[in-house]
């Protein structure tokens, strides 16, 4: 990557050159028609970006043009990629950074045929609640770290491994501090002081735990689920957020076949993550979610889960013909899914669940975007947020061709380099 400087501006600006393949996610916004190619790919293309937005997109040829349109002047900085695939940043709407401890044991249990249970939270939350915050800082910036390293520059965590009013409102707070998608999950598992009482710790997190996470989170959500929390405790915990001014998203249909599905598109939540077990009226209504002008339910999927659990992976296919809308996340956690690897959910997904590398990249972009319900990542149209993904392959399709190689070899948050 050869960069030239040309400083003066009043704010930098960065014109990338030399891109082999643009994936814009904007069809309609740089000229491309979206019934061909729906994630707007350009070939041989130039990007600008102005300070933190994206201010033009198009082929290398028109940039001199564009550029001037834009920007009216030079840029501050000239960047070659030399051939490089471009994609935005990945958006990674679904993982749980706040957390201490070690869950490798019951991994290499579960690898020699243990099978996988929502139980094996508590042991997590166990080493949370014995954690300070420091200790628990310093785990989640790691992560954070890693995350960006492989692409993401946007990311939704959760509490959920404290489950008493302190550690709950403490995992919030902590993860403010690195995200704005911040996810209230108090309603994780039951904890054991609660386990003859699951109904008054539900009444503990719609009452004085929903009050104290509420000023730092975006969203409730809640694990409907076998062994979890019933449909019924699973409303009353999701009105209560929503009452509470936080958006709604759900776990649920992971282990079996459940309710969770359709009491998500009831109360339209953003997002139902896991979606592994879905009857055919569960995908009809993730579909039917998305008739008219109101935001529908995206269908979260989280192949890491599959992978490091060994059950069978959702079918992404069956719901994209069926109409419904698919994000991929890491779903990184130290119980079921250990990785924050985007560009590994990508390939998971391409091999497994029925996508072409198009359909996986757009639904770990795009659909994360929409399932954290934000218009300005997930794209790189002009007005944009700048996060930029650069490739070390000539196409998106290395992701899933080459899986399991650090292919990103640099990355732009909101208009910075990052690495």
């Amino acid at each position: 990557m050869r960069e030239v400087e040309h400083p003066g501006g009043s704010h930098p600006a960065t014109l990338i050159l030399g891109i082999g393949e643009l994936t814009t996610n904007a069809p309609e916004d740089v000229g491309v028609d979206p019934v061909d190619d729906p994630t707007g790919v350009i070939r041989d293309a130039a990007l600008l970006l102005d300070g933190g937005r994206v201010a033009w997109a198009g082929p290398e040829s028109a940039c001199a043009d564009g550029v001037e349109a834009a920007l009216g002047r030079a840029p501050d900085r000239v960047v070659g990629v030399e051939g490089r695939a471009v994609v935005p940043g990945f958006v990674d709407s679904h993982s749980h950074l706040v957390f201490a401890g070690d869950r490798s044991a019951e991994f290499e249990a579960r690898m020699a045929g243990r099978p996988y249970a929502a139980g094996g939270i508590r042991t997590t939350v166990a080493a949370t609640r014995a954690a300070s915050d420091d200790e628990l800082r310093a785990v989640l910036r790691r992560h954070v770290d890693q995350a960006l390293a492989q692409g993401t520059t946007t990311l939704e965590t959760k509490s959920g491994y404290g489950l008493s009013v302190p550690d709950e409102e403490r995992a919030v707070r902590l993860a403010r501090e690195v995200t704005d998608e911040v996810t209230f999950l108090g309603a994780h598992v039951v904890p054991p002081e609660f386990s003859d009482d699951p109904d008054g710790y539900v009444d503990l997190v719609v009452g004085d735990m929903l009050a104290a996470c509420a000023p730092h989170a975006r969203w409730v959500d809640v694990f409907c689920e076998t062994g979890a929390f019933t449909p019924e405790q699973s409303r009353r915990v999701l009105e209560a957020g929503a009452a509470a001014g936080l958006g709604v998203r759900v776990h649920a249909n992971q282990l079996g076949p459940g309710e969770g599905v359709r009491l998500a598109v009831d109360l339209g939540a953003a997002a139902v993550d896991h979606c592994t077990y879905l009857s055919d009226d569960d995908v009809a209504a993730l579909a039917a979610s998305w008739g008219g002008e109101a935001q529908g339910t995206v269908a979260t999927l989280l192949p890491g889960v599959e992978f490091s659990t060994r059950q069978p992976y959702p079918d992404a296919r069956r719901l994209l013909d069926a109409g419904a809308v698919v994000a991929l996340a890491s779903d990184c956690n130290p119980g079921s899914s250990y990785t924050s690897s985007m560009p590994l959910m990508v390939a998971l997904a391409v091999r497994e669940t029925g996508v072409t590398v198009a359909e996986a990249v757009w639904a770990a972009t795009a659909g994360g975007a929409r399932a954290l319900r934000r218009d300005d990542v997930g794209h790189l149209a002009p007005g944009a947020r700048a996060d930029v993904v650069v490739l070390d392959a000539p196409s998106r399709t290395h992701l899933a061709y080459r899986p399991g190689v650090p292919l990103v070899h640099a990355v732009w948050k909101d208009g910075h380099p990052a690495r």
